[in-house]
């Protein structure tokens, strides 16, 4: 979409041309990116102030959020707020100017980057004449949309729900009591708003059983994985830094992977052997991004205890966005609140996707400036071309199983069975048959093959 700047610093999209008589396509909207000049600063648990967020990568994930559902976004503005409204955040020239692009565009709906009281919802959605949405109502939209599952379609409605409950102030129009009691004697009875609201909140606890349902379905499956000990790697990242690609080329996988803000939404678990034999179960989750609704933290946290309990956590990061040391800052965020340590460099990995949108130049500086820092240099892969995937393969195999040791056996005529697994769970350096019928066979392996491979010994010699 082209984009023109306006002389107070506004980015623009032109409004698309609407003939009246074509057939209704995707819902038009409109989508506003507010700047507060005067934000105040937001520092975490480490009093580490917050990375910034450029004006323009800020408008592009709004753009990408909206497109995520079909909407067609005919005009796009990023909006200097100097001095936020109580009752609509924006001021009174801005929305009027705004208000006629929605009609000249003959919008329906009005995205506002930013969250917005249910009151200034309210009143912009009056002088709009359209429906207004603010972040949080938006990215619930787009779960809503992608939830799959069961357990994703209940997790959403509960956000939503949590969500809508803040909503009610003053967003009806049915507001009279309800006279309670009997003929003209009773009370004044509960207010609509009063009725919605326990309405809502009784559907809330109703879901928070269903949900805890699940989450103890969750608990037995998760017990059952522990008696058959297969660790547990876990992929996160800020959504659309290629999670999916590469839960697909790492495990065959056939998981939607678009170019798309949450393409994928419910969590995949699949088995994965890899190339010294250990066996690994692989997660890809739900992607993160900044801002993210407290509702939907809250209500994934059953889904997102596959991350808690993971061995290991792979953090990929799209280093080929602009955006990616703010965007990686976001995901360490969420997964403090987690519990789950960033800076734990022997439980979390990071690792550098799409390398192969870099030149040269870039690659090598980055890599260099990684190896230079205070932890281990990332690993730098291409889920899509398949660069990197051996390297990070070898390291979480060594995270799990250990460094590959040097090993000599010798297989007695009897224990001929055990050649085939440690042709599959090792790297043969070595064979020698002896007179005897025995063979002598030297390998590398991990640390916990090599103790396998001494136990099978052990009971084969018992037996």
């Amino acid at each position: 979409m082209a984009r023109e700047k306006d002389a107070d610093g506004t980015v623009r999209g032109k409004p698309a041309h609407h003939p009246g008589t074509e057939a209704k396509g995707p819902t038009r909207a409109i989508v506003i990116v507010p700047v507060l000049t005067r934000q105040p600063r937001v520092e975490d648990d480490t009093s580490r102030p917050r990375l910034t967020r450029s004006a323009e990568a800020r408008h592009d994930e709004a753009v990408g959020l909206t497109r995520a559902i079909n909407l067609d976004p005919i005009h796009t503005a990023v909006v200097t707020v100097n001095d936020p409204r109580p009752a609509t955040l924006l001021g009174t020239g801005k929305i009027e100017e705004l208000a006629e692009i929605v009609k000249e565009g003959h919008a329906e709906l009005v995205i506002v980057d930013h969250p917005l009281t249910p009151v200034q919802q309210r009143n912009l959605e009056k002088e709009f004449n359209a429906k207004v949405l603010d972040r949080t109502g938006l990215i619930l939209e787009i779960f809503g949309e992608r939830a799959r599952t069961k357990e994703g379609t209940l997790q959403v409605e509960l956000a939503h729900l949590n969500y809508q409950k803040g909503r009610l102030v003053r967003s009806w129009t049915h507001l009279e009591r309800q006279r309670g009691g009997a003929g003209f004697l009773g009370g004044p009875g509960e207010t609509q708003i009063e009725s919605d609201r326990r309405q809502l909140q009784e559907k809330i606890i109703k879901l928070k059983h269903e949900l805890e349902t699940v989450r103890r379905t969750r608990d037995l499956h998760r017990a059952k994985r522990k008696k058959v000990p297969f660790p547990v790697v876990a992929i996160v990242g800020y959504t659309n830094a290629g999670k999916s690609t590469l839960f697909n080329r790492l495990t065959g996988a056939g998981v939607l992977a678009q170019d798309m803000l949450f393409a994928t939404l419910d969590p995949t678990l699949r088995r994965v052997r890899l190339p010294h034999g250990t066996p690994i179960i692989l997660s890809d989750t739900v992607g993160f991004i900044s801002d993210l609704p407290t509702h939907l933290i809250a209500a994934f946290r059953a889904t997102l205890e596959e991350v808690v309990e993971a061995d290991l956590v792979i953090h990929l990061r799209d280093i080929s966005d602009p955006d990616t040391a703010a965007q990686a800052e976001d995901v360490e965020r969420i997964l403090a609140d987690l519990g789950v340590d960033a800076s734990d460099d022997k439980r979390v990995i990071e690792v550098w996707n799409k390398i192969d949108r870099l030149d040269e130049g870039n690659r090598s500086r980055l890599l260099a400036d990684a190896a230079n820092g205070s932890k281990g240099p990332p690993i730098a892969v291409s889920a899509v071309t398949g660069e990197g995937i051996d390297a990070l393969k070898a390291i979480i195999e060594t995270r799990m199983a250990g460094e590959l040791e040097d090993l000599t056996v010798t297989i007695e005529p009897a224990q001929f069975g055990l050649v085939d697994w440690l042709y599959r769970n090792g790297d043969i350096v070595s064979r020698t048959d002896n007179d005897d019928g025995s063979a002598t066979i030297s390998l590398k392996a991990t640390a916990s093959a090599r103790e396998e491979i001494e136990s099978r010994l052990r009971r084969k010699n018992s037996g």
